[in-house]
């Protein structure tokens, strides 16, 4: 009798927005059809049903006694790094049989940014399908906002990979709460420095109160600007790639290989005008001023050697 395979319990953030709520428990059930193998179940930490325990409790009802908890999150803020591991650690006090690991939120990952690309296409119309076309066109990543600089500046991240050999003039960055600039002070900003023509790309999961104020703001603004040409994106959804992503988290967490920033790095992975440095062996670095005797512990990539 081979052990079964631990159990997939996604946490997410929790919504006030019905559809998105739907959303949520809708993208459970579809990887749950697609590993029939696994058992799968997800929660919400706050605002929405089922709560994050009622999930563990079905899985427990299920004879489950190993799980990995993925966050169904973009970013890494006070939920994913506080809020979830208190609620697991809870779970635990409750059902002291339970073991479980922790995975990694989902972003910046490349095959998220493969979708947001799509979306910023499917905003243009088919338009920006040249590298010329792409060069007038300036997006505005707008992401949840958090009062933790970290989560905030992981939002930067995805911008600049985003832009990142993808010929967009440029990737500008906004939030909806919490942080600055907002979305009318980020549009302001893109004309600021030339914008044209501008797309305001919800960094978000799945539909909701947030992306849906993006999109009320983004309009409000653009009727009180006639001479920028502004469109809204689409927020990423329930795309293939999200659900093979999950999957991915969910075997890093397995297998305790919580690496380093290794999604977006282009010894790994390749990235958009990049791909021959994937596999690249890595060298030990050496500063000019090193006669090449004394190693001055400067072994950056070399010490850990991308090849994991």
């Amino acid at each position: 009798m081979t052990t079964p395979p631990p159990a997939l319990l996604i946490a997410g953030h929790g919504t006030r927005d019905d559809a998105g709520a739907e959303a949520f428990r809708d993208f459970v059930r579809e990887l749950g059809r697609r590993h029939p193998e696994l058992p799968v179940a997800g929660g919400f930490i706050e605002l929405s049903p089922p709560p994050l325990g009622d999930a563990v409790t079905e899985l427990v009802e299920r004879g489950v006694r190993r799980f990995a908890a993925v966050p169904l999150m973009l970013v890494s803020a006070g939920h994913a790094k506080g809020d979830i591991p208190a609620a697991l650690a809870r779970e635990k006090e409750r059902h002291p049989a339970i073991t479980y690991t922790y995975g990694r939120p989902l972003g910046p990952h490349p095959a998220l940014l493969s979708v947001l690309e799509r979306r910023l296409d499917e905003a243009l119309g088919g338009t920006a399908r040249t590298p010329e076309d792409r060069a007038d066109v300036t997006v505005l990543l707008v992401g949840r906002g958090s009062t933790d600089p970290d989560a905030n500046a992981e939002v930067h991240k995805a911008a600049r990979l985003l832009w990142e050999g993808r010929g967009y003039a440029g990737v500008e960055t906004a939030f909806v709460s919490l942080a600055a600039p907002d979305v009318p002070s980020g549009l302001d900003r893109c004309v600021k420095l030339g914008a044209r023509r501008i797309v305001v790309l919800p960094y978000f999961l799945f539909t909701g109160i947030l992306p849906d104020r993006v999109r009320q703001q983004t309009e409000g603004w653009a009727a009180a600007h006639p001479e920028v040409e502004v469109r809204s994106a689409d927020v990423i959804g329930p795309e293939p790639e999200l659900l093979d992503l999950v999957m991915e988290r969910y075997e890093e967490a397995l297998k305790g290989d919580l690496r380093m920033n290794c999604d977006s790095c282009v010894y790994r992975i390749a990235l958009p005008g990049f791909e021959d440095k994937v596999g690249m062996p890595q060298q030990p670095h050496f500063h000019p001023d090193d006669d090449g005797h004394h190693h001055h512990g400067h072994h950056h990539h070399g010490a850990h050697s991308h090849a994991h």
